[in-house]
């Protein structure tokens, strides 16, 4: 039983600034294991993963009715296989889901578990998503291990398609082994997986789970209500339970948010009390009853608007009733739409960067907030400060006056080799959002690849070269080459070009025309780069970025001789560099 082993919930996005991950070097296919089993995963994905374990959970007394109706679902043994609860950005989705999965952890009932997140990587990707939840169920019932390895020894092509990955890893094996109790499989943001055909194949499998005779699977899923979504559930009907955060009631949305913002305003007052002069202190009081009406007001139903204005409020140099009242100054603009309820997020944190500026001043505060920020949101994976100056080809030092203003909207790690993230993805959206293309914060996210996918070719060309890691062994296999040797030869902003120039150019809406700067750098590095996609366990990735630079031909040219090796070929993360050595000295 799992009745009452939910708590209650937290606003989303609500965290504190703090050391990131101390490894800078862009991941590679993580291969973690059962006993005897390798399967390649995301293991940052899960619930409770170092990169997800400062993100909040619930906060007491709050989605108590919400918690209320999934530990039913999760309960019943005839209901539905999966509970799909769906809302627009920033409602406060995956604190439920983190919520969730905590409590379905603590009472052993946890199966397994994986958080989409758009710009990280793998994260953000289906081709590593059963394994890593298949993973974690050989974990949790050993019972599954020679089932799962029975399917990976008779088929080491298994990752190639998801309904293959689905059937072998997953659905057979637990159709062979006697499981009395049910098992919990948390998926969060689905909409943030890349590939519509993807997300609709996520769903129609994990409907399919409703035919197993001893294991009780139960999926809960959250997305935004997105079309590729809906259509994925419109073809399960009968299969799953539905909940839509708007359907519920206004006044339980407005009391969760409430006793949030009255509890950590409390805090931010007693901790800024602490330190402040004798005499200097925020009232006993503070912020007043209607100020937190108006906050509650201006916040419903972004649970996201909450967690950022205390984050704001908190900022460490400031005097939060100062910082307080620049919020209230944005109240009238939150009763249009959502988007006004985005403006009213955001836009005192921004406000910041231009505050008190002369007209020059502010113009080049923000050329730097978009050549800084702009990058920093259209990232395909997180980079360290370190990386991204180099990345952007600036100072480490010259990015601290646009970031320091942000904490409240950016998770900026202590450390300068520590990956910077976003709290939210809203704040993503809000940037990039062509109806803001008037706005003095708007980002031209066509342009932004496109100055990204140079700079991933300026430094490719600076890094790569013939036998990069000087191994000097034509026959020497990518596993007998250690990570150190690697890191070494490419650091963490090359690695990171090698990986996704291709996904930065196909974004800028580029095309490769004879004499451009793409096809001098494939005519001079082509084989460099497969050398070091070799060496970074992603030389497969290289046919869908090849196929995608063929897309992107303005005429047919020499390049398409450049395919041949890569597409006629089938190449594994164990393959000998011996034959890239060769091609290149053939070629040189």
């Amino acid at each position: 039983m799992v009745t009452n082993s939910i708590g209650t919930a937290h606003a989303e996005g609500h965290g504190r600034i703090h050391v990131g991950d101390a490894h800078t070097h862009i991941h590679t296919h993580n291969y973690r294991s059962g006993p005897g089993l390798a399967l390649p995963t995301v293991p940052e994905a899960e619930f409770d993963s170092f990169a997800e374990q400062h993100n909040a959970t619930c906060y007491d007394g709050t989605r108590a009715e919400l918690l209320c109706q999934i530990n039913k679902w999760a309960d019943d043994p005839h209901g539905e296989v999966i509970f799909w609860l769906n809302g627009m950005a920033g409602t406060g989705k995956s604190t439920v889901s983190r919520t969730v999965a905590q409590a379905f952890a603590q009472v052993n009932l946890l199966g397994a578990s994986f958080f989409f997140k758009r710009g990280e990587g793998d994260r953000g990707k289906a081709a590593l998503f059963f394994p890593t939840i298949a993973r974690q169920l050989v974990h949790k019932l050993p019972a599954l291990e020679p089932h799962v390895r029975e399917a990976i020894d008779a088929d080491q092509a298994i990752g190639k398609a998801l309904k293959v990955q689905f059937d072998k890893l997953i659905l057979q094996p637990l159709r062979r082994i006697q499981h009395d109790m049910a098992v919990m499989i948390v998926i969060d943001a689905l909409d943030e997986c890349d590939g519509e055909k993807d997300v609709q194949n996520i769903i129609s499998l994990f409907a399919q789970a409703t035919a197993l005779p001893s294991a009780r699977l139960r999926v809960f899923i959250t997305s935004r209500p997105e079309l590729p979504i809906r259509l994925g559930f419109r073809d399960v009907q009968g299969k799953y339970k539905n909940l839509a955060l708007h359907q519920i009631p206004k006044p339980t949305v407005e009391r969760d948010i409430s006793a949030f913002l009255k509890h950590e305003l409390a805090r931010i007052r007693d901790a800024y009390n602490s330190e402040a002069f004798e005499g200097l202190e925020l009232p006993t009081d503070w912020p007043s009853k209607d100020v937190i009406q108006t906050l509650t007001r201006m916040a419903v139903p972004l649970f996201i608007f909450a967690a950022t204005i205390c984050r704001f409020v908190e900022d460490a140099y400031s005097d939060p009733s100062d910082q307080l009242r620049k919020v209230l100054e944005y109240q009238t603009e939150t009763h249009d739409s959502e988007l006004g309820k985005l403006d009213a997020t955001y836009l005192p944190v921004l406000s910041q960067l231009t505050a008190g500026r002369s007209d020059l001043q502010r113009k080049r505060s923000l050329a730097e907030f978009r050549s800084v920020v702009g990058p920093i949101v259209l990232l395909a994976q997180p980079l360290s400060v370190l990386s991204l100056a180099q990345l952007l080809n600036i100072s480490p030092r010259a990015l601290s006056p646009t970031l320091i203003p942000l904490h409240s909207v950016l998770s900026i790690p202590s450390k300068p080799d520590s990956p910077i993230r976003l709290f939210h993805l809203s704040f993503r959206d809000f940037l990039v959002d062509p109806a803001k293309r008037a706005g003095e914060f708007w980002i031209d996210e066509t342009e932004c690849h496109r100055m990204l996918s140079e700079r991933c070719i300026q430094l490719m060309r600076q890094h790569l070269k013939r036998d990069i890691c000087g191994l000097q062994l034509p026959g020497k296999l990518r596993s007998d080459v250690d990570q150190q040797t690697i890191d070494a030869a490419l650091p963490p902003e090359a690695q990171y070009a090698c990986r996704y120039w291709v996904h930065h150019l196909k974004e800028s809406k580029s095309s490769i025309k004879d004499g451009d700067p793409v096809h001098s750098f494939l005519t001079s590095h082509f084989l460099y780069w497969l050398e070091a996609l070799g060496l970074l366990g992603q030389i497969a990735d290289s046919i869908s970025m090849t196929e995608d630079l063929l897309a992107l031909l303005d005429v047919c040219c020499a390049l398409h001789l450049l395919s041949r090796d890569v597409l006629t070929s089938s190449f594994s993360l164990q393959m000998p560099l011996r034959y890239l050595h060769l091609s290149m000295m053939q070629d040189a």
